[in-house]
């Protein structure tokens, strides 16, 4: 009886076990986010980016820019946490890198600099949001660009459900001149910035 019992027992446990690894490799697979294509080429706006890996939100709004800002919005930066994962671990961007970027103007302003008022202080504050920009790595389909697509989903909402890739002109070359580490502006996220 008592043979039967530990066989029981170490069948049960292998069986729990297996669901418990069943379960986190299922887990972990639904928690990456490969970039996704239609037919065409467009890309596909991704899902569920706000349960990404957010890494900072810069601004250079209008009110500091002589009213011609090129980027007016606060800019919420999320990266796809299985490359974050692995960036962590190599500090390099792997191929399918994706951040996402949604946009969000500041309240209206209060001050001459743009500026409000609220209970916390002076200072600027998110307003509505505003469409959103996307960036992905991979070397062989953007080898023209440095190795990153990069796609606009519209500078209002709602946002695009596809954009095309933006020329070299239009966002890259930017990139590419000044961003700190492979073409990511690294120097305004201490996540990445190592």
């Amino acid at each position: 009886m008592r043979i039967k019992y530990i066989a029981m027992l170490a069948v049960t446990t292998a069986i729990a076990g297996g669901a418990i690894l069943t379960t986190t490799s299922s887990a972990q697979n639904t928690s990456c986010y490969p970039p996704k294509y239609t037919a065409s080429g467009e890309l596909i706006l991704p899902e569920n980016f706000s349960e990404w890996v957010y890494v900072g939100s810069p601004l250079t709004p209008n009110a500091l820019n002589d009213g011609k800002a090129n980027f007016p919005e606060f800019h919420n930066v999320y990266i796809e946490p299985c490359s974050y994962q692995q960036y962590k671990k190599t500090h390099a961007f792997p191929e399918g890198t994706i951040f996402f970027k949604e946009l969000q103007l500041t309240l209206p302003k209060e001050n001459p600099d743009g500026s409000r008022t609220e209970p916390s202080g002076r200072g600027y504050f998110p307003g509505p949001l505003n469409g959103a920009d996307v960036t992905v790595k991979d070397s062989k389909r953007y080898a023209d660009s440095g190795g990153w697509g990069y796609y606009n989903f519209n500078h209002h909402e709602p946002k695009a459900p596809t954009a095309v890739v933006k020329a070299k002109s239009e966002c890259a070359f930017c990139h590419i001149a000044s961003a700190k580490k492979d073409e990511v502006w690294t120097q305004f996220y201490p996540r990445l910035d190592n």
